[in-house]
């Protein structure tokens, strides 16, 4: 269901009428979002910490926000989804025994209570996830102080989603409301960003406002006609089926699919100093690959950002995000079978068709660019958290077991590249304007046609490319 209706975007070449026919959908214009924060730096207080990593009892950070504030704009229109991913629970609300009968897979259980975050942890997950979507989640209460509301809730931080729909405690009326990073079609996961927005130091992955400004810049040294004319992906194959697949797409004697494949090695380049996965050096391509890992990946913004032409092989998974996407808007739907005729023939057309290729390329960076800012990704945060909290039917109190974390208690002891992430993606003072407004839920019909804009777009790409190699791949009937 990635569909979105969005402002136009400013646009170097236009796109065809057989590729806008159904933009007719996209009437929403966008306020950009005066999120200009305050000069004032409120720095940590580490000056405290000892080897137990305590939150000082008192500081001078502001625990309100200044209520005198311009009307808002209007949020983008993927937060609509916001009401879909919470729909379950409209009529029964959120009882504590639904809540906590997501314990099963979560690794955390988060209460914040008169402005303060408390965490009780239940099992670690791969890597620092945990922390940093425990950070973020500070930064939030930091971006908008005593603006969010008490609440509780489960959160799962692996990559799979665990709530299947039809299953679970059949004596509940509703299912866990747990909190994830992605979902799909058949699940009841709340979405919620991922922790890679605030940093990925395993990965040596920047904090996502710096990374974002990086990327930007790189678009900017080759203009989309200089760049190589295949496309391109990098990664870890060996986390999935499909990513081995997909090897099989890469240049040898006996065929060229249009594709440069390569492998990542993490192991290598965590020994060599990350000399090898700079993402901004990566932008140099006229197209760019995303396919999933064992679930969703956290690429897809990155390689969106690139403003080269996204070749997206059919999804399972979505993150928060993703369901705003158009096909032929912002990305060019790829096969998950038979990736690499099908990646073969997405740049065979885009060669062909280049003010086309390089307009759809342009429009999947401008969502990122405008719509994916860190500003947005704050006011996500803050409207799912806010309607979530409305559902519970009890008052959160906080668990015997659980302790207080703050931006001192997780940042203070850390160092090295992790230190980093947190102090650039440190929110330093209260937001000089107010969350942006949500926009009302679908109504049955708009939802239909959305999903109907995305499918049938999907199947024109397929007809064009049974077209292509019915005529033996040698002629372009794409647009006839």
């Amino acid at each position: 269901m990635q569909v979105m209706r969005d402002k136009k975007y400013p646009q170097k070449s236009k796109l065809s009428s057989e590729i806008r026919d159904d933009d007719r959908h996209d009437t929403t214009t966008l306020s950009e979002p005066a999120k200009k924060l305050q000069i004032v730096d409120i720095p940590l207080n580490c000056s405290l910490q000892g080897k137990s990593p305590t939150c000082p009892s008192a500081n001078n950070y502001p625990s309100s926000q200044d209520d005198n504030q311009a009307a808002p704009p209007s949020c983008p229109d993927y937060f609509r989804w916001i009401h879909e991913d919470l729909w379950p629970w409209r009529e029964t609300g959120i009882t504590q025994e639904m809540v906590m009968s997501g314990r099963r897979t979560a690794h955390f259980r988060l209460v914040i209570v008169d402005g303060k975050a408390y965490v009780e942890t239940y099992s670690r997950p791969y890597q620092t996830r945990d922390i940093f979507s425990q950070w973020g989640i500070l930064q939030l209460l930091r971006r908008y102080p005593g603006k969010l509301p008490d609440l509780d809730l489960m959160f799962d931080c692996g990559d799979f989603p665990a709530i299947m729909k039809g299953s679970g405690n059949v004596s509940l009326p509703a299912p866990a409301p747990l909190f994830a990073y992605a979902a799909n079609d058949s699940t009841h996961d709340i979405v919620f960003p991922d922790w890679s927005f605030w940093g990925w130091p395993e990965i040596n992955t920047k904090a996502w406002e710096i990374l974002l400004k990086e990327l930007e810049e790189a678009n900017k040294k080759s203009e989309w006609s200089e760049r190589d004319v295949h496309a391109y992906w990098k990664g870890n194959p060996e986390v999935a089926w499909k990513r081995i697949e997909l090897l099989k797409c890469n240049v040898s004697e006996e065929h060229d699919w249009n594709a440069r494949i390569y492998v990542q090695n993490w192991f290598t380049e965590t020994s060599t100093g990350f000399k090898h996965s700079d993402l901004p050096s990566q932008c140099m391509h006229r197209y760019k690959i995303y396919i999933e890992g064992c679930s969703w990946s956290v690429s897809l913004k990155y390689i969106l950002a690139c403003d080269s032409t996204t070749l997206l092989i059919n999804p399972n998974f979505y993150d928060f995000f993703t369901r705003g996407l158009v096909p032929l808007k912002h990305y060019w739907p790829i096969k998950d079978h038979n990736k690499c005729r099908s990646i073969r023939h997405a740049v065979h057309w885009g060669n062909n068709h280049p003010q086309q290729a390089q307009a759809i390329g342009e429009a999947g960076a401008d969502f990122i660019l405008n719509q994916l800012k860190m500003d947005y990704v704050y006011d996500y945060m803050f409207h799912l958290l806010s309607a979530y909290a409305k559902l519970l039917t009890y008052k959160p109190t906080v668990p015997e077991k659980a302790v207080q974390i703050c931006p001192e208690s997780l940042a203070c002891p850390t160092k090295g590249f992790m230190r980093k992430c947190m102090m650039d993606s440190r929110v330093k003072a209260p937001s000089s304007s107010q969350p942006c407004a949500l926009p009302p839920p679908y109504d049955p019909v708009s939802l239909r046609s959305v999903i109907h804009t995305k499918d049938s777009r999907i199947k024109r790409v397929d007809n064009w490319e049974k077209r292509y190699w019915q005529a033996g791949s040698s002629t372009d009937l794409a647009t006839t």
